[in-house]
């Protein structure tokens, strides 16, 4: 049969105690940190996710930043940066902004800005960019189109020209 304590045995930081007993205690050093992954979009922004365990198939498009781990086969167009993580497997046409791969790639790239081949990363297919990194260890096969990025398109205000002045100048007598 089971006993209950009437005695409860003192806390000290770090101590854990059952769960009938009073509220758990731990020092901040015991708390184990969760590291961030470089390549997921920061908290707060706008962001979406496709987990590991996640196989989506069809069409995605968004208007916000992109992290695929998971399966992808369709096509992805998106307004902002696709990241491609390092379990993400992708068997589509992208059309971005920005692409980062650190996972499997089949399709062809469209980038409007850069695209990145990370480190273990893989593509399949032709690009079409701007800008293009390729780091040491990654595989590309298909073609590569460079275009000129598009120019900026700055509103600029008609500036009427400066009248001049008309300035006197003294003479002095005797020169």
């Amino acid at each position: 049969m089971w006993n209950k304590r009437d005695e409860v045995p003192p806390t000290t930081p770090g101590t854990r105690q059952s769960p009938g007993d009073q509220p758990r205690q731990e020092s901040a050093l015991s708390v184990p940190q969760v590291a961030r992954d470089p390549l997921r979009p920061a908290a707060g922004s706008s962001s979406a996710s496709i987990g590991a365990s996640m196989v989506i198939k069809g069409d995605i498009v968004s208007s916000e930043e992109l992290y695929v781990d998971g399966e992808v086969e369709g096509k992805l167009e998106l307004q902002h940066r696709l990241t491609i993580g390092p379990r993400g497997k992708v068997k589509a046409n992208i059309r971005a902004r920005e692409v980062v791969i650190s996972g499997n790639v089949q399709g062809n790239v469209e980038v409007a800005e850069k695209i990145t081949i990370q480190r273990n990363g893989s593509l399949i297919g032709d690009i079409k960019t701007a800008g293009i990194v390729i780091d040491d260890g990654a595989y590309f096969k298909g073609s590569i189109d460079i275009v000129k990025s598009p120019p900026i398109v700055r509103k600029v205000e008609k500036v009427e020209p400066a009248k001049p002045e008309t300035v006197k100048v003294a003479h002095a007598a005797g020169h």
